[in-house]
């Protein structure tokens, strides 16, 4: 049957006049591809920056923790506090303190979301790591410490 006999029949049989479907339908995917794209790239952007910041708490966890093996063999509180920030994500804080025998180093960090997820705000990150200061210079290195601080 040829076009017109078609759109006879529908509208004889439905009240309607038939469409032809992928005339009407053409584009469609491209409208909604163009809406869905950057809704789509914020979400992976947004997925990025939590991945980011899990890594830098991580990178925290590890300054603090090579900060305070450095303090607990007795080493100045700068050659600590190099020693965290080699590993402590760029722009970090590194604090040296130390108590009866013990020292402790806290690594705080800060991470700012890029482009437009930067409304979001900063993430404040933070991590402690405690030593005992090894038994020949206990007493000697605590003082340095309450010294430099």
């Amino acid at each position: 049957l040829a076009r017109t006999d078609l759109a006879r029949t529908d509208l004889a049989r439905t009240g309607r006049a038939r469409t032809d479907r992928a005339r009407t339908d053409r584009g469609s995917v491209t409208a909604e591809a163009a809406l869905a794209l950057p809704a789509l790239c914020l979400v992976l952007g947004a997925v990025l920056f939590v991945v980011m910041t899990g890594v830098a708490q991580l990178r925290c966890v590890d300054a603090a923790r090579a900060g305070a093996r450095v303090a607990a063999r007795g080493e100045a509180v700068a050659v600590v506090q190099a020693a965290a920030r080699d590993l402590a994500p760029a722009g970090a804080r590194v604090a040296v303190a130390g108590e009866d025998g013990v020292v402790r180093v806290r690594v705080e960090a800060a991470l700012r979301a890029p482009g437009i997820l930067r409304r979001l705000g900063t993430v404040r990150l933070a991590a402690d790591a405690v030593a005992a200061v090894e038994e020949q210079d206990a007493v000697a290195v605590t003082a340095a410490v309450r010294q430099r601080e």
